[in-house]
């Protein structure tokens, strides 16, 4: 995956650097506030990702991992919490895996429990469902913003039981409407937005009838001149007759090379209803002439508006509470907090019910936070608790509502944007821990025990061409549970018993695997984290002369892990919890290792969080005494990568022999360095030397490459082109590097789906590439300047090939068995056979 920490890109975007930040008891609120009550910790707040401390007890359960992006919109009615869990989020771009719903909570005696989920009739998946949510009464509606152009449902609680009443469309849609990105009722009245309708938005306008829900009317982005994006209809709220319609603008781009920020001031419509129809009759606008985004969420309480300015004073975040006096609308309350910091976001969600108000600031920290603000006889608010703070990737406070006595924060990214949503009661001066809530839901099940071969263009529910499951394993019988996930992978082949092994990481771990009989694979056992470092996203393995080298990415103290492979020969009773052999402390994060087995050196590369960094570049060790790992010096081309430091995201490293004379017998390393090919003679440690740097078109992040077996071509694939739009299906650049000092792009491959690429590896006349959620895809390149699709295996069972982080992470081919491995990132570990070409 692209690069060391894309969770926090967005806030990095915004700001030079995000703020640490500690949520102590005396955190206070900068409008009229006086000190706030304790803050207040849903659990003990670990460093650790995935999950906060008690977590996994409170799962109390190991299904392998789904995605669920579970709690990314909540609502409280009648001290009732539903909870939306539609699959993804749009903060990150991870693809879902099974279909949305949403989930209905209440509290029994000391506890709360699932009493009632309600999904669609049809088991799409990808279509955002649940990332909206309302309910007035017995009235509830549900979002489903990319089902076609976007829908909306609508259900009524009959006796108890919610029953889908009816399927809202919007006559008008067209591509990327997102109609049902946000849904507000009162009961009688439903609103939908579509931010993303031509013109700047929409919202449309349903009123109840004898014959059912239809449209009434619809209106559209406000006055003239206040923001040429205005996606209007990204937030909504109603309170009787008073709505309030949220026009923010765009976010910023998540990822680098995805295009300028698209921020705008932002504003919100008041609308107010008059017979049939709604009345605009007011404009709020932000008090700064500065981008603040002002309306990506809304509330209206007691007639007045509270609206999140998250972009406001960089990205810190502000809440603006506007009120009405004699029909003009002012502001009258600017709610901040000096807690989050730059880069936080505070209001990007929000709620108000009576005096309380809660607010989430989802990227402060990289972690997440919540607050709480209550307003006083004196009509001042002042903040009463802190909610959190989240954890790693947990976008805690993306999503946040109020009711009653009831509060909680939605967490969806928590264990890996499986979600989790955290609850509150309230008391006189603030609030309490009351509980958390989760989507218990059961994953794939082994495949075990013989061979199944794709037919028909299918195999044990999986889309397949030429290629054969030979045997499936999921995370969970790879020691993984909740949140956990599959990363990079490798093979090992034992020299004395030519038994076949896996070596596969997981974001809390590393697990080896016999697949000697490869229709029924052993997990062998586990190696976990270097002590003190911290389960991360990624993590990247190598093997040379018999040991395997670890090494994983934001993941603190980790350094590079050794292991001694011999050890698998005999595991007594499997599985078991290994120690590494040796450790190296040079580093302490980095993205990839990078290993030389003609030369016996290795490459960290893309270090980062203490050691010796090289910039981002090549950390380079000496490895061919394997538990004696000693540094041999740096090397890195600034005239590459985002930062201008050299830093590399994945590399190979060759004794070449190759059509260049000039470099025979020489150690050349061809880096993926972000934005350029980098090409480097490092043979002499102490006197590397650049040989060459290359871009190309349309680029946006250079991910991996690796060199034919004749070392005159590089393939090579860009992560992020299809995400940013740059590329409509997966591309792979094809080099000519028979002159190392000025390789020539000759190709740009665009494959058949429309998936992002990983990692890919070349084996004689066929390349094998991990696509992400399209999975493994298998190339002929006997003519390396046109290569073509001869096969493939999808490993995500479900949903459409779309760009995004999710599916098979990477691929190995080298088994003298024939076997090929692939590590998936959600679904576990497959091992395929490619079937032999037709006789001809």
């Amino acid at each position: 995956m692209f690069q060391r920490r894309p969770m926090l890109a967005l806030a990095t975007t915004l700001t030079a650097a995000v703020a640490a930040i500690s949520l102590a008891p005396e955190a206070e609120a900068q409008s009229t506030a006086r000190p706030g009550a304790a803050a207040l910790a849903a659990s003990p707040a670990p460093a650790a990702f995935p999950a906060l401390a008690g977590f996994a007890a409170l799962a109390g359960f190991a299904a392998p991992p789904v995605l669920s992006a579970f709690a990314a919109s909540v609502t409280v009615v009648d001290g009732e919490v539903f909870v939306g869990r539609p699959g993804d989020v749009a903060v990150f771009p991870m693809p879902a895996n099974r279909p949305g719903g949403v989930h209905v909570f209440g509290r029994e005696g000391a506890s709360w429990s699932e009493r009632a989920m309600v999904a669609p009739d049809a088991d799409d998946v990808g279509t955002g469902y649940g990332e909206s949510v309302d309910v007035a009464g017995q009235v509830m509606v549900v979002g489903a913003p990319r089902e076609g152009h976007g829908a909306a449902y609508v259900y009524r609680r009959v006796d108890g039981t919610w029953v889908t009443e009816q399927r809202l469309a919007w006559d008008q849609a067209a591509a990327g409407a997102r109609f049902g990105a946000a849904v507000a009722t009162n009961g009688q009245d439903i609103v939908v937005g579509a931010p993303g309708a031509p013109g700047g938005g929409v919202v449309v306008h349903f009123v109840h009838s004898a014959t059912g829900w239809n449209q009434s009317g619809s209106f559209a982005s406000g006055p003239d001149g206040l923001d040429e994006l205005p996606a209007y209809g990204t937030a909504l709220d109603m309170e009787g007759d008073l709505l309030a319609v949220g026009a923010p603008g765009g976010d910023p781009p998540l990822l680098p090379g995805m295009g300028p920020p698209q921020m705008v001031r932002g504003y919100v419509d008041v609308l107010r209803k008059e017979g049939t129809g709604w009345v605009s009759v007011g404009t709020l606008e932000p008090p700064q002439e500065l981008p603040a985004a002002l309306g990506r969420a809304v509330a209206v309480s007691r007639g007045t508006v509270f609206a999140g300015a998250p972009w406001a004073a960089g990205a810190t975040g502000a809440v603006y509470h506007f009120v009405e006096a004699d029909g003009e609308w002012t502001l009258e309350h600017t709610i901040t907090t000096d807690r989050p910091g730059p880069g936080s976001a505070f209001g990007m969600a929000l709620d108000a019910s009576g005096d309380d108000l809660v607010v989430g600031a989802p990227l402060a920290g990289g972690i997440g936070a919540g607050f709480a603000f209550r307003r006083s006889a004196s009509g001042d608010w002042s903040q009463v608790a802190a909610f959190g703070p989240g954890s790693s990737f947990s976008f805690y406070g993306l999503a946040a509502a109020v009711g009653g006595d009831v509060a909680v924060m939605g967490a969806p990214g928590t264990d890996l944007l499986e979600g989790a949503g955290f609850l509150f009661r309230r008391t006189a001066d603030g609030w309490e821990p009351d509980g958390s809530v989760i989507d218990e839901t059961e994953g794939l099940s082994p495949l075990t025990g013989e061979e199944r071969e794709c037919d028909e263009g299918s195999v044990a529910g999986f889309d397949c061409s030429e290629v054969d499951l030979v045997s499936y394993l999921p995370v969970n019988a790879l020691g993984g549970g909740r949140g956990v996930i599959a990363n990079d992978l490798w093979g090992w082949t034992d020299p004395e018993t030519g038994r076949e092994y896996v070596v596969l990481g997981r974001n809390n771990g590393t697990a080896f695997v016999d697949i000697s009989d490869p229709a029924n694979p052993v997990f062998l056992g586990d190696l976990p984290l270097t002590e003190g470092a911290m389960p991360n996203m990624w993590r990247d393995v190598k093997v040379f002369a018999n040991h395997a080298f670890i090494v994983a990415d934001n993941a603190g103290p980790h350094g590079m892990q050794v292991f001694d492979l011999t050890r698998l020969r005999d595991v007594p009773s499997p599985p078991a919890t290994f120690d590494a052999d040796a450790h190296y402390d040079g580093i302490a994060s980095a993205h990839n290792i990078v290993l030389n087995e003609g030369t016996g050196f290795a490459y960290a590369v893309g270090a980062s969080g203490g050691g010796e960094t090289c910039g981002g570049g090549l950390h380079m060790i000496d490895v061919r005494e394997p538990k004696n790992p000693t540094f041999a010096g740096c090397f890195s081309d600034p005239e590459t990568g985002h930062a201008g430091t050299g830093y590399s995201h994945d590399a190979q490293c060759i004794r070449y022999h190759g059509p260049d004379p000039d470099y025979q017998d020489r150690e050349i390393c061809l880096g993926a360095n972000e934005n350029a090919l980098s090409i480097a003679d490092v043979t002499d440690k102490d006197a590397t030397v650049v040989l060459a740097s290359a871009s190309y078109p349309n680029t946006a992040y250079l991910h991996q490459g690796w060199v034919t077996d004749d070392h005159r071509y590089f393939f090579m694939n860009d992560e992020l082109d299809e995400l940013s739009g740059n590329v409509s299906k997966t591309r792979t650049l094809v080099w000519d590097i028979s002159d190392l000092e000025e390789p020539i792009l000759v190709k740009e491959h665009f494959g058949v789906t429309g998936s992002s690429d990983h990692n890919l590896y070349v084996h004689g006349d066929l390349m094998y590439q991990a696509n992400y959620v399209s999975g493994l895809r298998i190339l002929d390149i006997s003519n390396p300047e046109e290569p073509e699709e001869v096969g493939f295996f999808d490993t995500v069972p479900v949903g459409a090939d779309v760009p995004g982080f999710a599916g098979a992470w990477s691929v190995y081919p080298y088994f003298g068995s024939g076997v090929i491995v692939v590590s998936s990132i959600r679904e576990g570990l497959f091992v395929l056979r490619k079937k032999p070409p037709p006789i001809s």
